[in-house]
């Protein structure tokens, strides 16, 4: 484990961009996706997660531990993916926490369902964890606060892949250098979190959270972004020009136990 941590050091002080920012002062973020088959998994990893998972994090010190499902309309995933976020103060937490787990006696007696599940009725079709590092402009994850009922939230997850190492180091800095974060502050998007993807099955690539009251704020706001002087002037600046090869958009909403 202490070989992996290294590593992910090494690869994290290689890419991070050159800014102000002391590298020790960058949240990471773990996003693990659950795939299921059906709602049996599906209400199994709830309970998991809510009754068991949850707590043992706060126990490990940890909280705001997002939870999110795909929307209704999004008849790819929905009813077949959980996303969970974690955020980590350093990869030192993100090291230990396996090892505190293993020796959490109650996450085994509330969790005994999930993770003594046999072969014959696995919890999930299949996992996958991505680990980031947030970006300088926004060095740690902000729960927002939004109103309404939380059944219509929307939590928008996009995923950035460049065309090479460089040209996607290049949307970073478009985001941290050309302030696109800052844009996105003052237009309202609730940011939760951007990071560089350090691990993951897609490289390189970044990805960033922002967050809705409802559907129609959220399309209200892209709007108002793609009319926005600012967005129009950075967006037609020649340094940053072909930096994306490809956009994946997640619309989301939060689980009822979810704390972001």
């Amino acid at each position: 484990m202490k070989c992996f941590s290294l590593f992910v050091l090494f690869i994290a002080l290689l890419t991070a961009p050159h800014t102000g920012h002391s590298a020790d002062t960058r949240e990471f973020y773990q996003i693990t996706i659950y795939q299921v088959s059906s709602p049996q998994q599906e209400a199994l990893i709830d309970a998991f997660l809510k009754e068991a998972y949850l707590p043992a994090l706060h126990r490990a010190g940890i909280t705001k531990v997002g939870v999110f499902k795909p929307v209704a309309e999004d008849t790819a995933y929905a009813g077949k993916r959980i996303y969970m976020l974690i955020p980590f103060r350093s990869l030192a937490q993100f090291e230990a926490l396996s090892e505190k787990l293993a020796k959490d006696k109650q996450l085994a007696t509330a969790g005994k369902d999930y993770l003594d599940a046999p072969y014959t009725a696995p919890p999930f079709t299949r996992q996958e964890s991505i680990l980031l590092q947030a970006f300088t402009g926004m060095p740690k994850l902000e729960a927002p606060t939004l109103t309404g009922p939380i059944t219509d939230r929307i939590y928008e997850l996009r995923s950035y892949e460049g065309y090479t190492e460089k040209i996607y180091q290049n949307k970073v800095k478009m985001f941290n250098d050309g302030d696109e974060v800052g844009l996105f502050k003052r237009l309202g998007f609730n940011a939760v979190f951007y990071g560089e993807v350090l691990i993951g099955s897609r490289m390189p690539n970044l990805m960033y959270m922002t967050s809705f009251s409802n559907k129609a704020t959220r399309d209200d706001h892209w709007k108002t972004f793609g009319a926005d002087p600012q967005w129009k002037k950075l967006s037609a600046m020649p340094e940053y020009q072909n930096n994306v090869s490809k956009i994946n958009i997640y619309l989301l909403h939060p689980t009822t136990y979810s704390e972001i």
